[in-house]
């Protein structure tokens, strides 16, 4: 499986360099950071313990549904839901349909690498 390269920089910071890009003047290097967070804190609260064993259960048991997950974790549907649904906008997570609407978690990613400046 292949590595996430997460960044962390502010809001500014973020806009301006997507700005850059859509005007032309900053080109992406292929190891930049595919996702950003405002703070250390904010990817910490989203990479917590609970989730990361989240998503250690789906990667090892592939299930088939979010019901199937929610069974094997303990965690109610609804909460994997809203967890699965925030992972997924940072790519942590991909939510497939399958037969009659049932979501079906993957993760594409078996590592996360961090990348930031202390300054």
């Amino acid at each position: 499986m292949k590595t996430l390269k997460v960044g962390i920089a502010s809001y500014e910071d973020m806009k301006a360099r997507t700005m850059a890009i859509a005007r032309g003047e900053l080109r992406p290097k292929p190891g930049d950071p595919k996702v950003w967070f405002t703070s250390p804190e904010s990817f910490a609260k989203l990479l917590s313990n609970r989730n990361r064993a989240l998503l250690a259960q789906i990667a090892d048991t592939h299930p088939s549904s979010l019901h199937e997950l929610a069974a094997t974790t303990g965690r109610t549907p609804g909460n994997l839901s809203r967890t699965l649904k925030t992972m997924e906008r940072y790519g942590l997570v991909r939510l497939h349909k399958g037969e009659r609407g049932k979501l079906r978690p993957e993760v594409p990613y078996r590592d996360v690498r961090l990348e930031m400046t202390l300054s």
